[in-house]
Protein backbone atom coordinates (compact mmCIF):
# COMPACT_ATOMS: atom_id res chain seq x y z
CA UNK A 1 0.00 0.00 0.00
CA UNK A 2 1.35 3.37 -0.99
CA UNK A 3 0.84 6.11 1.56
CA UNK A 4 1.41 9.46 -0.09
CA UNK A 5 0.03 12.91 -0.71
CA UNK A 6 0.01 14.21 -4.27
CA UNK A 7 -0.36 17.90 -4.99
CA UNK A 8 -0.51 19.41 -8.48
CA UNK A 9 -0.44 23.12 -9.27
CA UNK A 10 -0.08 24.96 -12.57
CA UNK A 11 1.76 28.29 -12.61
CA UNK A 12 1.45 30.90 -15.32
CA UNK A 13 5.24 31.19 -15.57
CA UNK A 14 8.14 29.49 -17.35
CA UNK A 15 9.71 26.45 -15.70
CA UNK A 16 13.14 28.10 -15.17
CA UNK A 17 11.52 30.85 -13.10
CA UNK A 18 9.40 28.45 -11.03
CA UNK A 19 12.49 26.31 -10.38
CA UNK A 20 14.49 29.36 -9.20
CA UNK A 21 11.60 30.41 -6.95
CA UNK A 22 11.63 26.95 -5.34
CA UNK A 23 15.38 26.79 -4.80
CA UNK A 24 16.78 30.24 -4.04
CA UNK A 25 16.47 31.76 -0.56
CA UNK A 26 15.94 35.28 -1.88
CA UNK A 27 12.81 34.01 -3.66
CA UNK A 28 11.59 31.55 -1.02
CA UNK A 29 11.54 34.30 1.61
CA UNK A 30 8.78 36.02 -0.36
CA UNK A 31 6.26 33.21 -0.59
CA UNK A 32 7.14 30.03 1.35
CA UNK A 33 5.17 28.87 4.39
CA UNK A 34 1.79 29.65 5.90
CA UNK A 35 0.37 33.10 5.18
CA UNK A 36 1.29 35.70 7.78
CA UNK A 37 4.08 33.63 9.38
CA UNK A 38 7.63 34.91 9.66
CA UNK A 39 10.20 32.88 7.79
CA UNK A 40 13.97 32.87 8.28
CA UNK A 41 16.62 30.86 6.47
CA UNK A 42 19.39 29.47 8.67
CA UNK A 43 21.20 27.48 5.97
CA UNK A 44 20.69 27.08 2.24
CA UNK A 45 22.96 24.72 0.30
CA UNK A 46 21.09 23.66 -2.81
CA UNK A 47 22.90 20.59 -4.16
CA UNK A 48 22.62 16.80 -3.70
CA UNK A 49 23.66 16.18 -0.09
CA UNK A 50 23.03 19.85 0.71
CA UNK A 51 20.74 21.20 3.40
CA UNK A 52 18.00 23.81 3.60
CA UNK A 53 17.27 24.70 7.25
CA UNK A 54 14.72 27.32 8.17
CA UNK A 55 12.42 28.52 10.90
CA UNK A 56 8.84 29.69 10.67
CA UNK A 57 6.73 31.30 13.35
CA UNK A 58 3.04 32.12 13.53
CA UNK A 59 2.10 35.57 14.84
CA UNK A 60 0.90 34.16 18.16
CA UNK A 61 2.94 30.98 18.53
CA UNK A 62 6.28 29.29 18.93
CA UNK A 63 8.99 28.99 16.33
CA UNK A 64 9.14 25.75 14.31
CA UNK A 65 12.34 24.57 12.65
CA UNK A 66 12.32 22.48 9.46
CA UNK A 67 15.21 20.88 7.61
CA UNK A 68 15.45 19.52 4.05
CA UNK A 69 18.26 17.26 2.85
CA UNK A 70 18.49 17.18 -0.94
CA UNK A 71 19.19 13.84 -2.62
CA UNK A 72 18.54 14.54 -6.31
CA UNK A 73 18.40 17.74 -8.34
CA UNK A 74 17.85 17.93 -12.08
CA UNK A 75 17.68 21.59 -13.10
CA UNK A 76 14.98 22.75 -13.91
CA UNK A 77 12.79 19.67 -13.76
CA UNK A 78 13.16 17.68 -10.55
CA UNK A 79 13.97 18.12 -6.85
CA UNK A 80 14.01 15.22 -4.39
CA UNK A 81 14.58 15.76 -0.68
CA UNK A 82 13.77 14.40 2.74
CA UNK A 83 12.23 16.81 5.22
CA UNK A 84 11.74 16.74 8.95
CA UNK A 85 11.03 18.99 11.89
CA UNK A 86 14.20 19.89 13.73
CA UNK A 87 15.63 21.93 16.55
CA UNK A 88 17.69 25.06 15.97
CA UNK A 89 20.82 22.90 15.48
CA UNK A 90 19.12 20.77 12.81
CA UNK A 91 18.55 17.59 14.86
CA UNK A 92 15.36 15.65 14.09
CA UNK A 93 12.49 16.28 16.52
CA UNK A 94 8.84 15.25 16.63
CA UNK A 95 6.39 17.50 14.79
CA UNK A 96 5.23 20.23 17.18
CA UNK A 97 1.59 19.82 16.10
CA UNK A 98 1.32 16.02 16.38
CA UNK A 99 3.62 13.53 18.14
CA UNK A 100 2.53 10.84 15.66
CA UNK A 101 3.43 12.73 12.48
CA UNK A 102 6.08 10.72 10.55
CA UNK A 103 9.63 11.59 11.62
CA UNK A 104 10.74 12.06 8.00
CA UNK A 105 9.04 12.44 4.63
CA UNK A 106 10.40 11.96 1.13
CA UNK A 107 9.37 14.81 -1.17
CA UNK A 108 9.57 14.63 -4.95
CA UNK A 109 8.84 17.74 -7.00
CA UNK A 110 8.66 17.55 -10.78
CA UNK A 111 8.13 20.52 -13.09
CA UNK A 112 6.81 20.20 -16.63
CA UNK A 113 6.45 23.12 -19.01
CA UNK A 114 3.79 23.62 -21.64
CA UNK A 115 3.53 26.91 -23.54
CA UNK A 116 4.91 29.17 -20.78
CA UNK A 117 2.88 27.44 -18.09
CA UNK A 118 4.57 25.17 -15.57
CA UNK A 119 2.88 22.28 -13.83
CA UNK A 120 4.37 21.30 -10.51
CA UNK A 121 3.64 17.85 -9.13
CA UNK A 122 4.68 17.17 -5.56
CA UNK A 123 4.55 13.76 -3.94
CA UNK A 124 5.07 13.50 -0.19
CA UNK A 125 5.53 10.07 1.41
CA UNK A 126 6.54 9.08 4.94
CA UNK A 127 9.87 7.29 5.33
CA UNK A 128 9.75 4.06 7.41
CA UNK A 129 6.60 5.09 9.28
CA UNK A 130 5.08 3.23 12.21
CA UNK A 131 1.42 2.11 11.97
CA UNK A 132 0.43 5.10 14.13
CA UNK A 133 2.40 7.50 11.91
CA UNK A 134 0.72 6.07 8.79
CA UNK A 135 -2.70 6.65 10.35
CA UNK A 136 -1.81 10.24 11.35
CA UNK A 137 -0.40 10.92 7.87
CA UNK A 138 -3.51 9.49 6.17
CA UNK A 139 -5.80 11.49 8.49
CA UNK A 140 -3.84 14.68 7.67
CA UNK A 141 -3.91 14.39 3.87
CA UNK A 142 -6.60 17.00 3.35
CA UNK A 143 -4.97 19.47 5.75
CA UNK A 144 -1.58 18.97 4.07
CA UNK A 145 -3.03 19.45 0.59
CA UNK A 146 -4.80 22.65 1.67
CA UNK A 147 -1.60 23.92 3.26
CA UNK A 148 0.47 23.28 0.14
CA UNK A 149 -2.23 24.75 -2.11
CA UNK A 150 -2.24 27.93 -0.03
CA UNK A 151 1.54 28.13 -0.23
CA UNK A 152 1.51 27.59 -4.01
CA UNK A 153 -1.17 30.31 -4.34
CA UNK A 154 1.33 32.64 -2.64
CA UNK A 155 3.96 31.58 -5.18
CA UNK A 156 1.46 32.32 -7.98
CA UNK A 157 1.11 35.85 -6.65
CA UNK A 158 4.87 36.26 -6.20
CA UNK A 159 5.59 35.07 -9.77
CA UNK A 160 3.49 37.95 -11.16
CA UNK A 161 5.84 40.43 -9.40
CA UNK A 162 9.25 39.17 -10.54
Amino acid sequence: MSTQIKITHTFNAPRELVFKSLTKSEHLMNWWGPKGWTFEVSKSDFRPGGVFHYSQRPVDGNVMWVKFVYSEIITPEKIVYTSFFSDEEGNIVRAPFDANWPMETLNTITLTEDEDKTTLTMIVAPISPTEEEIKTFEDSKEMAQEGHSGTFDQLDEYLTKI
